[in-house]
C-alpha cells in the first residue's frame, strides 16, 4: 500500500525530460565560446550532467501528473535548472565564480528572472559565461510564462484563477486541441518578441543611433529585457548606451510585463480586449503614475542636473525596470533624493500583469484588493446594500477574493521576515548592512526585483553580503519565483499523507 498519495515517480520522470532539453539553450553558449574562441567546456560538462541525470529520471514511470504532482514537480524544476546553470558558472571560476555559493546565486538568479549579479567585473568573465547569464534569464522568463498559463491557473494558486477571469486563459484553450497547442503560440509569441527585440536594438546601431550596441549586446539584451529578467554583459547595464536604446528598451519591458494573452488577442486583430482589459488600465496607469512623480521629484533635486528629455527619460525607464522587476538601470538611482529613491521602492512590491514574465505580486492581485476594500467601505457606510467585486462582466467570488488578500499577506510576511534575518545575519558576520539596505535587498530577492540600494545598487553587486546571507537570498528567489505556495504546500504533512 502506497504510504503518500503524491506520485514521486512521475513527478521526477517529468522533471528528468526538463533536464534533458536543458541541453538544448546550453548549446547557445557552446556556440558563443567556439565563435570567441573561448574553452567550451565548462558548458559541455552542464550538458553531460544534465543529459546525464535528466535520463536517469526519466526511467522512472510516469503514471499520473495531477495537482500534487505539478507542485512537486515546479518546485524541483525550478531549483534543479539553477543547480545546473551554476555548474559552467563554478567550473569556469573566474572572479567571483570560484565560489560555489556565488555561483549558485548567480544561476538561481538567473533562472528565476531576479537579476541581481555578485560580478565585481565583468572584463573577467567570458563572452559564453556572459551570454549564458542571459540565455538562462530568457529560459526562466519563458518558464514562468507557461507555468502562469498552464498550470498556476489551473491549481488555482493564490487567486491566480483571476487570470483566467481577465486574460480568458479558457478562450485560448478553446482555440487549440490543448494545452500542448497553447504553449506552443506562447512560445512563438515569446520568440517573435525576443527577435524583433533584438532586430530593433541592432537596427538602433546600424542607423547610427546607438553606436556602442553590437550585435552580441542586442540579442543578450533582448533575451533579458523580454524575460523582464535584468542580466546586462555590461557593468553600467543599459546605461552603457546612448538614449534611444534607453527609450527602445523601456518599451520592450512594459510589452514583456504585459499579459500575453492580451498579446495574442492584438497579433489576432482582437483590439477591443485590450481596451476592455480593467488590468492592462491599471498595469499602464500605474506606470504613469510613478513616471510623473518620478519625474518631479527629479526636477526639484538639486542633486539632479538632467534636462527635460534626461529626467522624463530616466524616470520612465526605473519606473518601468523596477514596476515590471526587470531591473535593469539607465543611471545610478542610488544618487537620487531619498523621496525618489522610496517611490522605486515602493514599486518593487507591484509587478505586471498576471501571465507574463513579470514577478512581484501583479497588478491583478493589487486591482483586486483595490476594487475588494473600496467595496467594503461602501458596504460599511451602507450595511443594508449588496455590492459585488468585479472585473469586467465577471463577478469574482469572495473566496477568490480571500484567497488573493491571503497570498498578499503571505508575500509581505516572507519580506518582513526576510529583512530581519538579512539584519540579524549582517550583525552576526560583522556585515555592514544599512536597514534601508536590508529591506530593499529583501524585496528584491523575494518579488524578483534585481537591484535593491547601496551596496547591491544598480551599478552594486551582492557580493559584499555573508555568504550566509546569499544562501537565505536563494531561498527568497527560489519561493517568490515559483509564488511560494508550491514550496510551502511541500512542507506542509498533510501533502504527504494518505487521506
Amino acid at each position: 500500500m502506497a504510504l503518500t498519495t503524491v506520485d514521486v515517480r512521475s513527478a521526477l520522470n517529468v522533471l528528468g525530460s526538463i533536464l534533458q532539453w536543458l541541453a538544448v539553450p546550453l548549446s547557445v553558449p557552446v556556440a558563443v565560446a567556439l565563435v570567441y574562441g573561448e574553452s567550451p567546456t565548462p558548458y559541455l560538462l552542464a550538458i553531460a550532467v544534465s543529459v546525464a541525470v535528466g535520463t536517469g529520471l526519466a526511467q522512472f514511470e510516469r503514471r499520473r501528473i495531477h495537482d500534487r504532482e505539478a507542485f512537486l514537480t515546479v518546485s524541483l524544476a525550478w531549483l534543479s535548472i539553477a543547480v545546473v546553470g551554476a555548474i559552467p558558472l563554478y567550473v569556469e571560476g573566474s572572479g567571483v565564480f570560484a565560489s560555489p555559493v556565488n555561483a549558485l546565486f548567480e544561476g538561481m538568479s538567473g533562472i528565476t528572472t531576479t537579476g541581481a549579479t555578485v560580478i565585481r567585473d565583468f572584463d573577467a568573465h567570458s563572452q559564453a559565461l556572459l551570454m549564458w547569464r542571459q540565455v538562462l534569464q530568457w529560459l526562466g522568463g519563458l518558464g514562468v510564462l507557461l507555468l502562469a498559463t498552464a498550470v498556476l491557473s489551473r491549481l488555482s494558486v493564490a487567486g491566480a484563477q483571476l487570470m483566467e477571469t481577465e486574460t480568458r486563459t479558457k478562450d485560448v484553450t478553446k482555440l487549440t486541441p490543448g494545452i500542448a497547442q497553447t504553449a506552443k503560440i506562447l512560445v512563438a509569441l515569446y520568440l517573435a518578441l525576443t527577435t524583433g527585440a533584438a532586430v530593433i536594438l541592432f537596427a538602433l546601431h546600424l542607423l547610427g543611433l546607438a553606436p556602442a550596441m553590437t550585435a552580441f549586446d542586442a540579442i543578450a539584451h533582448a533575451f533579458t529585457a523580454i524575460a523582464t529578467a535584468g542580466f546586462s554583459p555590461r557593468a553600467e547595464s543599459i546605461g552603457a548606451f546612448s538614449p534611444a536604446v534607453q527609450w527602445a528598451v523601456t518599451g520592450f519591458m512594459i510589452v514583456g510585463a504585459t499579459n500575453f494573452i492580451l498579446l495574442y488577442a492584438l497579433v489576432r486583430g482582437e483590439t477591443d480586449r485590450l481596451r476592455t482589459s480593467e488590468e492592462l488600465q491599471f498595469y499602464l496607469g500605474i506606470l504613469a503614475t510613478g513616471t510623473l512623480l518620478i519625474t518631479g521629484l527629479l526636477v526639484v533635486d538639486p542633486g539632479f542636473t538632467g534636462g527635460t528629455e534626461q529626467t522624463a527619460r530616466h524616470a520612465a525607464f526605473q519606473v518601468a525596470s523596477i514596476v515590471t522587476t526587470t531591473g535593469f538601470a539607465s543611471t545610478d538611482f542610488n544618487l537620487w533624493s531619498a523621496a525618489a529613491k522610496n517611490v522605486l521602492f515602493v514599486g518593487m512590491f507591484i509587478g505586471g500583469m498576471a501571465g507574463s514574465t513579470t514577478c512581484s505580486i501583479k497588478t491583478l492581485r493589487w486591482l483586486i484588493v483595490t476594487k475588494s476594500f473600496w467595496r467594503d467601505l461602501n458596504v460599511a457606510a451602507h450595511p443594508k446594500s449588496v455590492r459585488a467585486v468585479r472585473l469586467g462582466d465577471e463577478v469574482i467570488g469572495e473566496e477568490t477574493i480571500r484567497d488573493v488578500y491571503a497570498y498578499t499577506l503571505v508575500a509581505l510576511l516572507f519580506f518582513i521576515v526576510g529583512t530581519v534575518l538579512l539584519v540579524a545575519d549582517g550583525e552576526r558576520t560583522g556585515a555592514t548592512i544599512t536597514e534601508f539596505e536590508a529591506l530593499s535587498a529583501a524585496a528584491s530577492m523575494f518579488f524578483n526585483i534585481g537591484p535593491a540600494f547601496g551596496q547591491a545598487g544598480p551599478y552594486g553587486t551582492y557580493d559584499g553580503f555573508a555568504r550566509s546571507s546569499k544562501l537565505l537570498m536563494v531561498l527568497l528567489m527560489w519561493v517568490g519565483r515559483i509564488e511560494i505556495i508550491p514550496v510551502l504546500v511541500l512542507l506542509t504533512p498533510t501533502f504527504w499523507r494518505r487521506t
